[in-house]
């Protein structure tokens, strides 16, 4: 981001950090210095972070050692711990480059939920806390991937729940743009592990990424698509590793020259094929089948 005049208002930045580019103390005082850059360039930042590499991972093997099958509520009580400690942490080393920053966790930074547990969805968002700290000059950073539910527990947001957090707050805020740093140097026109000839898009609609993110491209989340699409949010999508401006996601117009094009191919690995024989023909009966899997937000094409 480049600096602004000083008699511009100072706009609203996001920026999210993967669980990758906070793998290492290392890693977090990087993050932190782009952070830093970027408030020094005359944007009041908003910061989201995942948890620490594969800490979600090693919470869920300790909690598999405990007990066979955890509530669904503790198993979120636990998982929300991850960002809890990301969190700090970022605002820690914020504060070490002369940054002053505080960190709040979902429910502090006003991110309300349903009651489902480990699938949680947003449905409500008041971020005064986050804006009277940014009115006093300092960096907010949010854990995400967490909210508070109906019943005052700690909810999760399932699989890519940290994007979501973040475009939602950006949308809220009203926020300039929403920059997603990640281990990658934006989206491809296929996966580079398996093409290695595969091109990096400079802009790609949010249609277009939607339909990639739906079909295993696993850059971004459909739900954070979706979300910045409803509220056109321009979505930056960078290396947290390497400079280069990556990929911008936005509306179709302003891409006019390259629609009608095959923007990029995506494919998911894990996938079941299941065949149901005898099914009568009756009202009723396609929802008696597809509503437990969309209960179970599993997604089926038919």
């Amino acid at each position: 981001m480049s600096a602004l005049p000083e008699t511009v208002a100072r706009p609203i930045l996001v920026q999210k950090f993967g669980g990758s580019s906070l793998g290492t103390p290392g890693r977090i005082k990087r993050a932190a210095r782009r952070v830093a850059a970027s408030q020094g360039a005359g944007y009041d930042v908003v910061v989201v972070v995942s948890a620490m590499g594969d800490s979600t991972d090693r919470l869920l093997s300790l909690a598999s050692r405990v007990a066979k099958d955890p509530a669904a509520r503790e198993l979120d009580q636990l998982l929300s711990t991850g960002e809890g400690v990301s969190a700090p942490l970022m605002s820690m080393a914020l504060n070490e480059l002369g940054v002053p920053a505080v960190s709040l966790l979902g429910f502090q930074a006003g991110i309300q939920t349903d009651r489902r547990h480990a699938r949680a969805r947003i449905v409500g968002l008041t971020p005064a806390r986050i804006e009277r700290e940014l009115a006093d000059g300092r960096v907010v950073v949010v854990a995400g991937f967490q909210g508070m539910g109906t019943e005052m527990d700690v909810t999760t947001l399932g699989r890519g729940g940290s994007d979501t957090t973040a475009v939602a707050l950006a949308a809220a805020l009203k926020a300039q743009a929403c920059e997603i740093f990640t281990d990658v140097r934006g989206i491809y026109t296929a996966d580079p592990r398996f093409v290695p000839s595969a091109r990096l898009l400079t802009r790609i609609a949010y249609p277009e990424m939607l339909e990639l993110a739906s079909s295993g491209a696993r850059v971004m989340h459909p739900r954070a698509v979706e979300i910045a699409e409803a509220y056109t949010m321009e979505l930056h999508v960078r290396s947290s590793f390497h400079a280069g401006p990556g990929t911008i996601i936005c509306s179709e117009e302003a891409i006019m020259e390259d629609r009608n094009r095959v923007r990029g191919i995506a494919h998911e690995e894990h996938v079941a094929r299941l065949s149901v024989v005898g099914v009568p023909d009756r009202p009723g009966i396609a929802a008696a089948i597809f509503a437990p899997l969309a209960d179970a937000d599993i997604a089926a094409d038919v």
